[in-house]
């Protein structure tokens, strides 16, 4: 048996509960429909799942709005059900990681309801951050801060007070100073723990610390410029260094429990270094790689977040954590299905340039499904990227939830389009969703073609996407050269990537307009389109054996 922690090199499913599975009919994916599903993920060769929240949520923000952290949303099931999925996964030989959310609460948790009752200036508000108004009245916010989601980050209450929210007003702000947080996080993580789960997902990673002057924003760190790489530039509530001393004691109680438990962190940095920081020994184990998932299908661009990844997190004996789409943006079957894509940039809207060409979206999918699996690493499967799933671009306004839609004015079409439910079988919605009585429509609006894309449809089309992918971590799973480790680059043409894994491995991706002359090889071990005379075609990847 490998000594190597299995985190170096998991290839982790993220499951969006609300739109997975329904077991009950409600029209919302819940635990039930995820257990019953078990044995899909097993066969598609996922080593753990990484599950967004599932706690009691007024779900103002699809339950990142926590109001407890120990209980299960009635939506989805009860802890009981979650206590049984943990067990039911493990005999499948799957993990399980499920979400945390320490940056911000529900404004519905018991700890903001006594803030708000509790009065200015109270011991119960200093638990988040309270502050006066600028200006004669204080009917000015205390800063220049703006939301995330769109908007001031302040909401003023009746009182005069104004609170803190990067997110929506359903979501104050944690004042990380204050020692009741640290002390209740350090035992939210032991609760879940002690119940099994192998690891968390930080949410907002970067965002715990705050400058306690709270200054304005600088002009160069306000609106669509934030988090623009402009080199490391200090931000009063982003990607502080006072972060990092939270995390260490985090690791140190995963280091508490058997099992080999693992942090991931959604962590926004400036810079590869900056990222590094997280992941140095004694802090979280990996970070999400979001300059592989940001860059534009160009080999030049992709190779330099590859380069500067692999260097950062060498430098601190981290691995490399791969992922092409989650539920916060455009699906990437569908960034790709433009023949100009533009590079995906945080906290900005989203515009793809002209109408999709998801053929072409599709077949470049096929070819980053291998480019990321032959790389070092980790690598996260967002639910329905397995199934080739677009996204769903021409939602009407009736139906979207996404406070982003609201908050922006509806300027900024929000995530709703990459959160619709999974088509599983059948010939009409909800494909399989929710059982054939259900009582309720899913949630959110399956588009009428879905039942081309379902897993009933792809199971046994060796063409189809899901078949690519079962087909891809069958042989990752077993070839000693793929997985974490090292890589080396060939000597290309423009447009085209190639690097070889030890022992007998090559991956080459041909992003270029011309079809590419494979380099000498054995066999062909897998690609992502049909390759004659050992030619690879445009938007095409291939693993060769040597």
């Amino acid at each position: 048996m490998s000594s190597t922690p299995w985190w170096r090199s998991a290839v982790i499913y993220q499951v969006y509960i609300r739109s997975f599975a329904d077991g009950n009919g409600d029209g919302i994916g819940d635990i039930t429909g995820l257990r019953s599903h078990l044995p899909y993920l097993k066969s598609l060769g996922v080593d753990a799942l990484w599950i967004n929240p599932w706690y009691k949520s007024p779900m103002a923000d699809g339950g990142y709005d926590v109001a407890d952290y120990r209980a299960i949303d009635p939506l989805f099931g009860t802890l009981a059900d979650a206590e049984q999925l943990i067990a039911d996964a493990h005999r499948h030989g799957i993990r399980i990681i499920p979400d945390i959310v320490p940056n911000h609460t529900s404004d519905q948790h018991v700890w903001f309801q006594a803030a708000l009752a509790s009065g200015r200036g109270s011991p119960e508000r200093a638990r988040y951050i309270f502050r006066p108004g600028r200006g004669p009245d204080g009917a000015q916010p205390p800063n220049n801060w703006v939301s995330c989601f769109g908007g001031p980050a302040w909401t003023r209450l009746p009182d005069g007070d104004w609170y803190l929210h990067l997110f929506a007003p359903e979501q104050p702000d944690l004042n990380w100073q204050h020692p009741d947080i640290a002390a209740e996080f350090e035992s939210i993580l032991r609760f879940w723990f002690n119940r099994g789960v192998d690891g968390f997902r930080v949410d907002v990673a970067h965002g715990l610390a705050k400058d306690p002057e709270l200054p304005d924003l600088p002009h160069t760190l306000t609106g669509e410029t934030d988090r623009a790489r402009l080199g490391h530039v200090e931000h009063p509530h982003w990607d502080r260094d006072d972060v990092h001393a939270i995390y260490r004691t985090w690791r140190k109680v995963a280091d508490e429990f058997d099992g080999d438990l693992a942090f991931v962190a959604e962590a926004w940095a400036d810079t590869p270094e900056r990222l590094a920081a997280y992941v140095r020994p004694g802090g979280l184990h990996t970070a999400f790689n979001f300059d592989f998932l940001m860059a534009s299908w160009d080999a030049k661009d992709l190779r330099a977040a590859i380069d500067d990844s692999l260097a950062m997190l060498d430098g601190v004996g981290a691995p490399a954590t791969w992922v092409l789409s989650n539920h916060d943006v455009m699906r990437h079957a569908s960034r790709y299905a433009r023949r100009t894509v533009k590079p995906w940039v945080p906290n900005v809207p989203y515009l793809p340039e002209g109408p999709a060409d998801l053929e072409l979206g599709t077949r470049r999918a096929r070819a980053a499904a291998l480019l990321m699996f032959a790389l070092p690493g980790g690598a996260y499967i967002y639910q329905g990227d397995e199934l080739g799933l677009p996204e769903v671009e021409d939602l009407p306004e009736a139906v979207r939830q996404d406070p982003i839609w609201e908050r922006s004015g509806h300027t900024n079409p929000g995530r709703d389009g990459c959160r619709i439910p999974i088509p599983w079988s059948g010939p009409v919605a909800p494909f399989g969703f929710s059982p054939a009585d259900a009582s309720a429509a899913p949630w959110l609006p399956q588009p009428a073609d879905w039942n081309e894309r379902s897993v009933e449809a792809q199971t046994g089309d060796d063409t189809s996407m899901l078949e690519l992918y079962r087909t891809a971590l069958r042989i990752r799973r077993d070839h000693p050269a793929l997985g974490d480790g090292t890589m080396t680059w060939h000597d290309t043409p423009a447009g085209v990537l190639a690097f070889h894994r030890q022992p007998g491995l090559t991956c080459v991706v041909n992003l270029s307009d011309e079809p590419y002359q494979l380099p000498e090889h054995a066999a062909i071990l897998l690609a992502s389109g049909p390759v004659e005379n050992a030619l690879l075609a445009p938007d095409q990847a291939a693993w060769l054996t040597r």
